[in-house]
Parts: C-alpha cells; sequence; structure tokens
C-alpha cells in the first residue's frame, strides 16, 4: 500500500505567491536605482559629470558639494510636526496616545515623512506585538522603499499585496548576509527564506483574515496616472546642482592657478635663475627669492619684472547666486534660506509673504500624509481588537501649525475669537489655536480639574459638609460640577 503525504502549504508558497513575488521584486529592483540617485544627492555624495573642457587632468579627483537638495526637502520636513492622534468626536483618546507611544511614532513620523520627500513615498507596516503577551500593543513600522513595494489598486486607493526583503537575522537565527522575504496578503503574512536551490522555504504564516493587505503607502505629490508618487528632489534640482557645483569647482581650479599672481620677466640673465652652484632653481623657489633682487645685464639696463591681472571670482559667484535664485523657486523657499543674500536684508513681514509657498506646499503634505497615519492606526486597532473599528467615528492626526506667525499674533486672533463669542475660552480648541502643543494643552487641562476640584471643595466647607465626604475630582474626566 502506497501513501501519499499531501505538500504542507505551511512550508511551500504557491504558484500565485511565487508568481506575485516574482513581480514584486523586480518592480522593487527596477526602481531602486533612481531612489538611490534622489539619496545621493541628498546626502551630497552624487558624481558631477565633468564636460572635459577646464579641468586640468591633475584634479580630476577635485569633488566640490553643494547641499541646495538637503536643505529644500529638509525646510519641507521640519514643519511636519506631528503631535498626537484623537478621535474627532472628542471622546476619551488615550487608546490611540498609547499606541502612538509603544511605538514612538512622534519621532518615527519625522523619518518616514523625510523618506517619502526624498523618495516620493514611504509605507507603514501594521502588525501585532513582538513583546508575548496578549495585552501587547500592535506594531507599527515605517518601511523604506528600498527594501519594499506594494501592487496599489487606483480604483479602491488601497493596496492588494505587499513585498519587504530585508535581513533575515531580524525574525531568524542566521547569518547576516542572507535576506528574507516578507509577502503581506490580505488574509496573511508570509515570511520565507532562500534555499540552496534558489527557492523560498516558508518560516512563518500569520493568518490575521483582516480582508485588506496591512500596509499603507504614505505618497508624495501624487497625480491620476501617478499614484506611486514623486521625489521633491526633481530633475530641474539635480541639474541646477550639478551646475552649481561645476562653478565651485571651477572656482577651485581659478584658485589654484591664479592664488598666486602670474609674473614675467624681460631683459634677466641666466644667473637669476640660477643658485649659488650654478643649478637651476625651481619655479617656486625662483618666484619667492632671486625675483625679489635682480642684476643688471652686461650693458647696465634693469631687467622689466611685472604681473599679469589676477582672476576675479566675481563672476562665477554671480552665476552662483542665479543658481540660488533658481533652486528657491523650485523648492518654494526664501532665497536667503539657500545663502543669497542682498544688500538690502528684507523686513520680517517680506520674508513671512515669502514663505507662504512653503506653508502651503507643508499643508498639502499634511493632509496627504495625515490620511495615512489615520488608515495606519485604523488598521492597528483592528489589529488589537480583532474586529475593525466603528467607521462612523473618524481619527484624527494633530499636527504643528507649519506657518511662523508670532506668539503675539496667535494670542490676538485667539482673543479676538473668544471676545466675539465664537468660541469658549475654555475650549480645547481655543488652546490649540494660541499655539499650545498637546502635552501644554493636556497640562492646562488637568490644571482646570484640579482648579475647579478646589473650587467644589471650598464651597462645600463653606456649606459645613465634611470634606472626607467628598470625592476627589478625576484628572481628565472634564469640569466637575456641584
Amino acid at each position: 500500500m502506497t501513501l501519499s503525504i499531501p505538500e504542507l502549504p505551511l512550508l511551500t508558497l504557491s504558484d500565485d505567491e511565487l508568481a506575485l513575488i516574482n513581480v514584486l521584486r523586480a518592480d522593487m529592483l527596477r526602481d531602486r536605482w533612481s531612489l538611490l540617485l534622489r539619496d545621493a544627492y541628498f546626502n551630497g555624495e552624487q558624481l558631477v559629470r565633468d564636460l572635459g573642457i577646464s579641468i586640468p587632468p591633475q584634479l580630476k579627483g577635485l569633488h566640490t558639494v553643494i547641499g541646495w537638495p538637503r536643505v529644500g526637502v529638509e525646510s519641507l520636513e521640519e514643519r511636519l510636526d506631528l503631535e498626537a492622534f484623537r478621535w474627532a468626536d472628542g471622546s476619551d483618546s488615550s487608546e490611540l496616545a498609547e499606541i502612538a507611544e509603544a511605538n514612538d511614532l512622534f519621532d518615527e513620523s519625522s523619518l518616514a515623512h523625510l523618506d517619502a520627500l526624498v523618495y516620493g513615498r514611504e509605507y507603514l507596516a501594521v502588525g501585532s506585538g513582538d513583546c508575548g503577551t496578549p495585552d501587547c500593543p500592535p506594531l507599527i513600522s515605517a518601511e523604506s522603499p528600498l527594501d519594499m513595494t506594494v501592487m496599489w489598486d487606483a480604483r479602491i486607493r488601497m493596496s492588494t499585496a505587499a513585498l519587504r526583503e530585508c535581513a533575515a537575522d531580524t525574525f531568524v537565527d542566521s547569518g547576516p548576509e542572507e535576506r528574507m522575504l516578507v509577502l503581506y496578503l490580505p488574509d496573511q503574512t508570509v515570511m520565507a527564506l532562500p534555499t540552496e536551490s534558489g527557492g523560498w522555504e516558508v518560516v512563518d504564516r500569520d493568518i490575521h483574515n483582516l480582508g485588506m493587505v496591512p500596509v499603507v503607502r504614505m505618497a508624495n505629490r501624487q497625480r491620476t496616472a501617478d499614484r506611486v508618487g514623486k521625489s521633491e528632489i526633481t530633475p530641474e534640482v539635480m541639474s541646477i546642482t550639478d551646475a552649481a557645483c561645476r562653478r565651485l569647482m571651477g572656482m577651485e581650479v581659478a584658485a589654484e592657478f591664479f592664488g598666486a599672481p602670474q609674473r614675467y620677466i624681460l631683459g634677466a640673465s641666466e644667473s637669476a635663475f640660477q643658485d649659488a652652484e650654478g643649478n637651476p632653481l625651481d619655479a617656486w623657489a625662483t618666484y619667492i627669492g632671486r625675483m625679489l633682487g635682480l642684476e643688471r645685464d652686461e650693458d647696465g639696463n634693469i631687467p622689466t619684472v611685472g604681473q599679469f591681472p589676477a582672476h576675479d571670482p566675481s563672476g562665477m559667484t554671480k552665476i552662483i547666486d542665479l543658481y540660488a535664485r533658481i533652486m528657491s523657486s523650485q523648492f518654494g523657499l526664501p532665497p536667503h534660506m539657500l545663502g543669497y543674500t542682498t544688500d538690502n536684508p528684507a523686513s520680517a513681514d517680506a520674508i513671512r509673504s515669502t514663505e507662504a509657498k512653503l506653508v502651503k506646499r507643508s499643508e498639502r503634505r499634511i493632509r496627504r500624509f495625515g490620511a495615512a497615519w489615520q488608515q495606519a492606526m485604523r488598521l492597528a486597532l483592528w489589529v488589537r481588537d480583532g474586529e475593525p473599528p466603528d467607521k462612523t467615528r473618524r481619527i484624527e492626526t494633530v499636527w504643528r501649525n507649519p506657518a511662523t506667525p508670532t506668539v503675539a499674533a496667535q494670542a490676538d486672533a485667539t482673543v479676538k475669537l473668544v471676545q466675539a463669542g465664537i468660541l469658549p475660552a475654555d475650549s480645547d480648541v481655543t488652546l490649540e489655536m494660541a499655539g499650545l502643543s498637546e502635552g501644554q494643552r493636556q497640562r492646562v487641562r488637568a490644571d482646570r480639574v484640579r482648579a475647579n476640584g478646589t473650587a467644589v471643595l471650598d464651597r462645600l466647607a463653606a456649606l459645613g459638609a465634611p470634606s472626607d465626604q467628598v470625592p476627589p475630582p478625576e484628572v481628565g474626566s472634564g469640569d466637575v460640577n456641584l
């Protein structure tokens, strides 16, 4: 009797999974060169193409760097400060704060935003926690597009599959050089290691049955025909950066050639270029030594000594200033952020007006990135509770104001709204408009509860009620009414 042992799905990949992995890996490898190029410009490590005209062979190794791509991207990212998550209906948001703090999202968010601006996209992967306890908070991690890609459905605006390639020792006890694939599917997450035969061995399957891929894409500068996203380091930015680097290199070459003014001598004897033993002097010794005192020739004439005009670098500096103004228009930055200055410094109002475009770009990124963080937080609640959150309850992301208003201007506008009766004085919205951070607003709310509780105790004491029979106020429970 012959027994056939069925193939275990836990240890092998299906044909559909293998085909999906091949498609996603090809997509990830195809875009990696373009992503690494943007990364090189951001880090100042790009290779500037030499035109082979003005750079001598001795200076081929000279490398000049101008950090405008980093300045432009970081100036935008520095205005995207995620502060808190909250329920739109105003209910207690402590569960959202717990998940965010457990994943250090308020610090990790800046890394995710920076990658999204440099590469054009970033991914937020959601999964169960690794602490091994039932009450372990879900895990939200920001993943680089260098190591991850998704298959996107533009109609439903969701990913249908995702693939991440990472170091295997992150999950299992194996060599640090071995790579591991993590395939995200709507019903499960599959982790596989490469085999010696060139295939893949499944090491774990997490059957979550969410019905959707637990990966959110944070895309930058999307278009209807291109949902993947585009980098802030555009071809125009790279071209201007290369041109400015070549001008800087030209200034370095000019400094080498014309740092010491070129001189000429007419009518000098051969002995002027020899030492006491009659040996020829090198060029530098001649330049700094004997040329300071020359003898008359046999006819008694004094040799004529002159100097060629020194090189004036102001022409190249003007060109670099022109590049700075062009670059400022590409990034929407005030020119002074790129080092361009004028004899008449701009006023404070003029500086704020030049930042208007940067502020608007920041507000657009806040709306786009905020939607991704909200979706990631809903997935985290789904993973934690085992059921999707109520669709009627909407999650909001709280961001710091990307503009730079003065404290006096914010306070004045808030006071006018309160005096006009548009906002109540004790509203959390009033504190937010006044410019207080989420932590400061929480402290103000706690102080109000304590102050109200003390007022209640004082009133009860005036009425003769024993203080030990009055329950203490609960911090965070709202106003205390008598």
